[in-house]
C-alpha cells in the first residue's frame, strides 16, 4: 500500500511542483529567495535540529543516517524502508515603520524515501531548496504609485544519497543534490503627464533565470554508548561549494495596466540581447556549508542537543542583477532542542507513546541590507503521534518566530508556521517461506 502511496505522490509532486510559491517574504527577492527548506517536521519541532537518527524517522541533512539495523523488529526476515512526505502552511505578518500586512502560504515541504541494503542504505528525496514569492509597492513623495515589484518561483531539488555502516556506532554517507528551478522578476513604473495623471502606457522589465546545477553532501554519524543506558550522539555534514546554471531572460514592454483587475496587458514587448552583453548565461556561485552537532539522551525515552551550521554566503555572487546597499555576508544557525517519550513500550496507552518534542533556533541570514544584518529567531513545539503498529507517525509543529528588522526603512515579518507529516514504515524485501 505504502508503495502506491509513494508513486501516485511522486507524480503529483512533479506535475505541481515548478508552480508553487512557497514564500510571501519580501526577503525573497534577494539571491535564490529565502531558504526553504531547514529540516523535516521532526526536525523542525526540535528547533530544527537535526543530529538524532533513528530506525524509523528519515533524516534528509545528513546522508549517514540512511543506515541502521531495522530487520531486528522482524526476526531478521523483513526490512523497515522508511517513507515520509511533508506540507506546511504559514501566517506572516509584514511590518514597517509606518504600516502592516498579512499573507498566508501553503507549500509542499519534503517527500522521501530511505531504503537499507544491509550494511548499505539509500535515500531518494525532493525538497524545496528556496522560494521566492514577493509584491511590493514604491509611492512618490505626494503619495502618487511609483513602482510595482514582483517575484515568484525557486529552485528544488531531487537527491540521491548512500551510507555505509562501519561499525555498530559509526557511518558515512554521501548525497548528490541536482536543482532545478527558475525565478521571475517583474518591476512595473507608472508614468504621469504634468498633472499627474496616469498616461495610457506603463513600462515594465522582466527578468527570468532557468537554474539547474548539481551540488553534494557528506556527512558522519557516530552514536556510542556511554553506559547501558545513555547515548552520546555526534554529527557531522559538509557541502562543498558549487555554481548553478543559470540561462536568463530579459523583457522591456509597454503595458496596459486594468484598473479593475490589475492584469497587465503587454504592447510592443522587446527582448534584450544578453547575448551580446555576455549575460545570457551565467554563473551563480553557491556557499559551502558546515554543521555540527552533540546531543545526549536515553534511546527511545529522551534527548537534548544543539547544532551549528556554519554557511559562506559571502562567496555568493550573480553577474545578471546589481543591486545597492545589499550585500551578502556569512550565514550561521544555532539550534537547540529535543525530545520526550513518557513509555515507548506501551502499546495499550497511545498517550504514553506519543514524542513530545520543543527546540529553539537563531539565525544569521547572510543578508545585509543598509547596513543591517537580517536575523531570525524562533521557538517550536511538536508531536509524534502513532498511527500504526509498524511504527509509523503523523508529526506536527507549530513555530513561532520574527525576521528581520523595521529599522532603515526595512520590513519585520512575525511568522507562525503550521507542519504535519506523515513517517511510514512498511515491510519491503520480506523472506519467502516453503513448506
Amino acid at each position: 500500500m505504502i508503495k502506491r502511496i509513494f508513486f501516485i505522490i511522486i507524480f503529483f509532486i512533479c506535475y505541481n511542483f515548478q508552480g508553487q510559491e512557497g514564500t510571501s517574504s519580501p526577503y525573497s527577492f534577494y539571491g535564490i529567495g529565502n531558504l526553504k527548506f531547514k529540516g523535516t517536521t521532526e526536525n523542525r519541532a526540535m528547533g530544527g535540529l537535526s543530529i538524532y537518527t533513528d530506525s524509523i524517522h528519515m533524516n534528509f541533512r545528513n546522508p549517514a543516517s540512511y543506515v541502521g539495523n531495522n530487520m531486528s523488529s522482524f526476526n531478521n526476515e523483513a526490512r523497515l524502508v522508511k517513507f515520509t512526505v511533508g506540507i506546511g502552511h504559514t501566517i506572516t505578518e509584514l511590518e514597517t515603520s509606518d504600516s502592516s500586512d498579512n499573507a498566508n502560504t501553503t507549500t509542499f515541504d519534503y517527500l522521501g524515501l530511505n531504503m537499507p541494503m544491509g550494511k548499505f542504505g539509500m535515500g531518494f528525496g525532493v525538497i524545496p531548496h528556496s522560494s521566492v514569492g514577493y509584491k511590493l509597492e514604491s509611492r512618490n513623495s505626494i503619495d502618487t504609485l511609483q513602482y510595482k515589484y514582483s517575484g515568484n518561483g525557486g529552485v528544488n531539488k531531487v537527491f540521491l544519497g548512500f551510507g555505509y555502516l562501519i561499525s555498530d556506532n559509526l557511518s558515512i554517507g554521501i548525497d548528490v543534490h541536482y536543482n532545478f528551478g527558475n525565478i521571475q522578476n517583474s518591476a512595473l513604473e507608472f508614468l504621469y503627464d504634468d498633472e499627474q495623471l496616469p498616461l495610457d502606457y506603463q513600462a515594465r522589465e522582466i527578468n527570468r533565470s532557468d537554474l539547474s546545477g548539481i551540488n553534494y553532501n557528506l556527512g558522519v554519524s557516530y552514536k556510542p554508548m556511554i553506559n547501558e543506558k545513555t547515548q552520546l550522539v555526534t554529527s557531522f555534514t559538509y557541502s562543498p561549494s558549487y555554481n548553478l546554471t543559470s540561462k536568463n531572460k530579459r523583457t522591456f514592454a509597454s503595458v496596459i495596466v486594468s484598473e479593475t483587475t490589475g492584469i497587465e496587458y503587454p504592447i510592443n514587448e522587446i527582448e534584450v540581447d544578453l547575448l551580446s552583453l555576455g549575460l545570457e548565461e551565467t554563473d551563480l556561485k553557491m556557499p559551502s556549508k558546515i554543521s555540527i552537532g552533540v546531543g545526549i539522551g536515553s534511546v527511545r525515552n529522551w534527548f537534548i542537543g544543539s547544532e551549528y551550521n556554519i554557511i559562506k554566503s559571502s562567496v555568493f555572487s550573480s553577474d545578471l542583477l546589481d543591486i545597492q546597499n545589499t550585500y551578502f555576508e556569512d550565514s550561521s544557525v544555532l539550534s537547540i532542542g529535543g525530545f520526550y517519550i513518557p513509555d515507548y513500550n506501551s502499546f495499550n496507552k497511545l498517550w504514553k507513546r506519543i514524542v513530545y518534542r520543543s527546540g529553539i533556533y537563531f539565525e544569521k541570514t547572510g543578508l545585509n541590507i543598509n547596513n543591517q544584518s537580517i536575523k531570525e529567531f524562533g521557538i517550536s513545539f511538536g508531536l509524534g503521534i502513532p498511527v500504526s503498529r509498524l511504527f509509523s507517525s503523523m508529526n506536527t509543529v507549530i513555530e513561532i518566530g520574527k525576521r528581520g528588522t523595521t529599522d532603515q526603512n526595512l520590513v519585520k515579518e512575525n511568522f507562525i508556521n503550521f507542519q504535519l507529516s506523515l513517517s511510514l514504515n512498511d515491510r519491503w524485501f520480506i523472506k519467502r517461506k516453503y513448506n
